[in-house]
């Protein structure tokens, strides 16, 4: 093997690792980032909620968390129904479009029982409470501070 094809090949097997090493990263980093607390713990941290607070948000978040299953499932159900039209017709034909109306109807009627809840959630809160979690649902929201 002559020092070129050496050097040829341990360049490659350099460039190799370090692709790997960078995607094993960037996995890693996605996976630390889908991780970050859902807006409810970042509720329970940043707001000095009293007991009576606490137990009322607690029976809304049990509310909100039976309509997010039935929403869920609407649109799981609908779903299906989108994989057996592809499956059986090939096309975007009627039944393509009405699983995907389905679908939307859950998942608007989900968004509109979330901004239900958030605003449930906040009519517990003192008026100090109210402007910190103000603060944390716009960057919930956006993903920036206003």
């Amino acid at each position: 093997m002559t020092r070129q094809v050496r050097t040829f090949v341990a360049m490659l097997l350099a460039t190799v690792l370090a692709a790997g090493l960078a995607g094993w990263l960037g996995v890693q980093y996605g996976i630390r980032q889908t991780r970050s607390p859902d807006l409810d713990t970042l509720l329970h941290r940043a707001l000095a909620l009293s007991a009576d607070q606490d137990r009322q948000i607690e029976g809304l978040e049990k509310r909100f968390a039976e309509q997010r299953r039935l929403y869920g499932g609407e649109m799981h159900a609908a779903n299906r129904d989108l994989a057996e039209a592809i499956s059986r017709e090939h096309t975007y034909g009627p039944a393509a479009k009405a699983a995907i109306e389905r679908f939307h109807k859950a998942m608007m009627a989900l968004q509109e029982e979330s901004v239900r809840h958030v605003l449930a959630m906040r009519q517990v809160l003192t008026p100090e409470q109210a402007k910190t979690f103000d603060v944390l649902i716009t960057k919930n929201l956006t993903g920036h501070v206003p």
